[in-house]
């Protein structure tokens, strides 16, 4: 994953060649999307899934202790550990081909930060468990 949406390409822009100061976000939810969400999405207008079936954002904080340090030629970091989201109560919305990082853990609310697609899409059915194992969730700055 590593394309940046419009508003922390805009924050980013002005924090390091104008005299506008950007603020780190305390929470890193992670969001599933049935489709990809485009650079200006915000909030609900990426695709998220609905609350179906215990469908939820995980939060993994911006902690070194859940990211690998990036490596010094690639701009690589990936997950510690497992970031696992609620098992399924029941089938999930739709099919699971997208993911994002948002400013927020609730479901279409903060800023959209980063946003890709996965390797293969998943149908999530009643019971099943969708994780990103460890160093499965890999996030490029190049």
């Amino acid at each position: 994953m590593s394309a940046m949406s419009d508003y922390l390409e805009g924050q980013l822009r002005a924090h390091i060649f104008r005299t506008a100061s950007y603020t780190k976000p305390t929470v890193l939810g992670f969001s599933l999307c049935s489709a990809s969400p485009t650079d200006a999405g915000t909030g609900a207008s990426q695709s998220e899934l609905t609350s179906t079936g215990s469908y939820n954002r995980v939060d993994v904080p911006p902690l070194d202790a859940n990211w690998t340090a990036p490596d010094a030629t690639g701009g690589l970091t990936d997950n510690v550990a497992d970031i696992t989201f609620p098992t399924a109560s029941a089938n999930w919305s739709a099919t699971v081909s997208h993911c994002a990082v948002n400013s927020s853990a609730t479901i279409g609310a903060g800023n959209m930060l980063l946003h890709g697609a996965l390797t293969a899409s998943k149908t999530v059915q009643n019971g099943d468990i969708f994780k990103f194992a460890i160093g499965a969730f890999d996030v490029t700055f190049a």
